[in-house]
Formats: C-alpha cells, structure tokens, sequence
C-alpha cells in the first residue's frame, strides 16, 4: 500500500488493490478468514460484498478510525479491493451534518450578501459566509486532528488486513 494512503490529508483516507486468481467470494472469504483467525482481536461486521473491521469497544475512543472493504469484479476477472479509513458512523454523521450546515448556510450568506451588495446595504451576509467557510475548516482540521489521534489504530487495521492479504497475487 502506498505510504500516504493511512495518513493522508484527506478526510477519509483509502486505497485500491486488485487480487488476481479469486473471484470477489472467494477474496471476502479469505479475508475474512484470516482476520478471524488472528491473534489481534478486532470486531468484524460483514456484509454482502463488504467487511467492516473495527477496534474493539472496550478499546476504543472517539477518534477511533474503522476500516471498509469493498470487494467488486473487474471485466479481467480479478477481484479489486477498495478499503476506506474512517471514524465510527456516530462521529462521522457529525462531520456530514457539519460540512453540510457550514456548506448550506454559507451558500445562503454568500447569495444573502451579494443581493445586499446589488440593492447597496451593508452586505452583513458576507460575515455568515466567512463564519460558515470558518466552520467547515475547523472541521476538516477537528477531522486531521482525529486522523493523528487514531495513527496506531489505523496502523493496526491496516496490518490485520495487510496479513490477510499475504501470499495472495496483488496488483497496487
């Protein structure tokens, strides 16, 4: 995997391998096996044509990060994995609603403070906008903040499925 795909200044981190000679099942399966059968405890939430892999709750903090594997054919036959980093679903639902009440209102005040500007008023609208823009880079920095805080756990689901993988055919 590259370097920069578990730390990445991207709010959800991912990555993308092919696995030649196994169908989508049958790369689930064996993922799935193996990560069983190791002896770092995680909680495994599968579902059709995906694994979740999450830290364990008794160890786990707000910045845990979880990992997501989606398993798709390709037209050659192989088997393309597309994993994504991310927090569990109760803190990144913060970050969605966030995003989008900083991205709604801040498009309202922008629209809001250039109608000022044309009928000649204080155009005040443009200090919600700067208020919202303010908002939603505080969120992406509350995002990396929780990225760096969550390093050893990304790194340790990052290995459980980096062994699983082991002895397979990969293209990255």
């Amino acid at each position: 995997m590259p370097r920069n795909a578990i730390s990445s200044f991207r709010v959800r981190p991912r990555f993308s391998h092919v696995i030649a000679g196994l169908a989508p099942t049958e790369a689930h399966a064996h993922i799935l096996q193996v990560v069983q059968q190791s002896a770092d405890p995680l909680e495994i939430k599968t579902f059709e044509g995906m694994i979740g892999l999450h830290i364990p709750e008794n160890e786990r903090h707000r910045w845990s990060p979880r990992l997501f594997l989606n398993f798709e054919p390709t037209p050659e036959g192989t088997t393309r994995i597309e994993g994504i980093y991310g927090p569990e679903i109760e803190v990144w639902s913060i970050f969605l609603y966030g995003y989008m009440l900083t991205g709604l209102l801040g498009t309202f005040a922008t629209i809001l403070g250039g109608a000022q500007l044309v009928v000649k008023t204080h155009p005040w609208g443009f200090w919600i906008a700067g208020a919202m823009a303010l908002g939603a880079v505080l969120l992406y920095l509350g995002a990396q903040l929780g990225q760096k805080l969550g390093v050893w756990q990304t790194f340790r689901l990052h290995q459980a499925y980096e062994n699983a993988i082991a002895g397979l055919t990969v293209t990255r």
